[in-house]
């Protein structure tokens, strides 16, 4: 098997993940620059068209080429809108895991669109991917990103404590870093056993508002 990832796309009911491309530039720029990715991210800030342009063309074909892992733009089935991004990083071929983050664009927030893509996105690398881990990290404070993990199936592993680099706004409206802990997920092929189902009981991907 090898230890690339595939250029891809992957559907669901409401979604279509595919690799970016330059039509991607002013939404993706807009999307990084949303306040709440600006907090819980370590995405640049401001981020402009020429930064979303090098991810788009350098940063993430070299992700996939050297193995390391994917970036993902989440669209919407009918509209074709960029409404998030999946990524995948710190691959490891040999231990056959991978660390999984999303982020939500804000006019796209309250639709559960987090959770259906990581859950798609898991689906994909362990049927088709042979991977046996995937690794999600979610800073302390951010119950959203929280609550996409368990929707999913992950169980949670542990605290990083101070691990995590997280901003807020200063009074002068700058940013400045403050310290947090990192909460450790896991999720295992076995672990999506009955996913779909207790989704479908508790109401589906909407029934919580995730967003990043």
């Amino acid at each position: 098997m090898t230890n690339t990832f595939p250029e891809i796309s992957i559907s669901t009911e409401r979604l279509v993940l595919r690799p970016l491309d330059e039509d991607d530039v002013p939404a993706l720029a807009e999307m990084m620059n949303d306040e709440l990715v600006a907090a819980w991210t370590s995405v640049p800030q401001p981020f402009t068209e020429d930064g979303a342009r090098r991810w788009i063309s350098h940063h993430a074909p070299r992700q996939r080429t050297s193995g390391q892992g994917l970036d993902l733009a989440v669209t919407e089935f009918l509209t074709q809108r960029l409404v998030g991004v999946v990524q995948l990083t710190k691959t490891n071929w040999h231990v056959r895991a991978t660390e999984l983050s999303y982020i939500v664009a804000p006019w796209a927030r309250g639709e559960g669109y987090a959770s259906e893509a990581a859950l798609a996105t898991a689906q994909w690398l362990f049927r088709d991917q042979g991977l046996e881990r995937i690794e999600l990290r979610t800073a302390a404070d951010n119950t959203a990103s929280q609550q996409v993990a368990q929707k999913i199936g992950c169980i949670s592993e542990g605290v990083l404590r101070n691990a995590c680099i997280a901003r807020t706004r200063t009074e002068d409206g700058g940013w400045a870093e403050v310290r947090t802990d990192f909460i450790v997920w896991s999720l295992l092929p076995e672990d999506l056993e009955g996913v779909t189902e207790q989704l479908a009981e508790a109401g589906g991907f909407t029934a919580f508002s995730d967003w990043n």
